[in-house]
C-alpha cells in the first residue's frame, strides 16, 4: 500500500490520467453496451478514449507550473 501511495505521490498526472482514463471506459462501455459495435470499433472507441482523458489530463496540468514559478514578494508599506 505504500508503494502505491509513493507511486501516486511521485507521479500525480499519470495517476489522475489512470483514474479519469478508468472512469471514462466504464462509462463508455455501459452507455455504449447495445449498440451493437463490432470488436474493432469497441478498441478504437477506448483507444481515442483514453487519449482524450490524457489530454484533458495535460490541459490541466497547465496551471500546475505557473504556481511554482510566482514568487511573493513582500508588499511595501508606504
Amino acid at each position: 500500500m505504500n508503494n502505491l501511495k509513493a507511486l501516486i505521490l511521485k507521479h500525480p498526472n499519470l495517476s489522475a490520467w489512470f483514474v479519469l482514463a478508468l472512469g471514462m471506459v466504464l462509462l463508455l462501455v455501459y452507455e455504449a453496451r447495445d449498440v451493437g459495435l463490432q470488436a474493432s470499433q469497441w478498441f478504437w472507441l477506448v483507444v481515442i478514449t483514453v487519449l482524450v482523458a490524457g489530454a484533458c489530463i495535460w490541459i490541466i496540468s497547465w496551471g500546475d507550473d505557473d504556481e511554482t514559478a510566482v514568487e511573493e514578494k513582500p508588499v511595501e508599506e508606504a
